[in-house]
């Protein structure tokens, strides 16, 4: 069977497992997503951040079918319950724009997935599953 090659996504634990449980429906970040990764199947890339002990690894087929800014920071924090942030999280509201990724889980890997080469800082390219 041929390979189909995807763009990955890094996303740090322990966020990645609310994402991979279904908790979280909206990524956050301070820019909208690039628009040649919306609606395009991804490899969610599991960093360990600060508090994982392994190494980057393939978790699941992940899509992102919309991206939005916050108008404020009320709005921000009425979606909490999708995208998990709470004021005390050090992904808090700041003085900058936050932008929503609506995002859907396509396929969970039975089991974490080594990476066949390094991850890129933000997005990775030519990965080949």
């Amino acid at each position: 069977m041929a390979k189909k090659e995807y763009s990955g996504i890094n996303i740090q634990w322990p966020i990645s497992e609310l994402i991979l449980t279904g908790k979280k429906t909206i990524e956050t970040r301070t820019y909208p997503i690039p628009n040649h990764y919306l609606n395009k199947e991804m490899i969610l890339i599991e960093t360990p951040g600060k508090k994982g002990n392994f190494k980057s690894r393939m978790r699941g087929i992940i899509l992102f079918t919309d991206c939005f800014e916050y108008e404020n920071k009320s709005a921000f924090y009425k979606d909490s319950k999708k995208h998990c942030v709470t004021p005390n999280s050090e992904w808090a509201w700041i003085d900058k724009p936050k932008w929503g990724w609506k995002v859907e889980i396509k396929k969970l890997f039975p089991k974490p997935l080594p990476l066949q080469k390094r991850a890129g800082i933000k997005f990775s390219r030519g990965i080949f599953l």
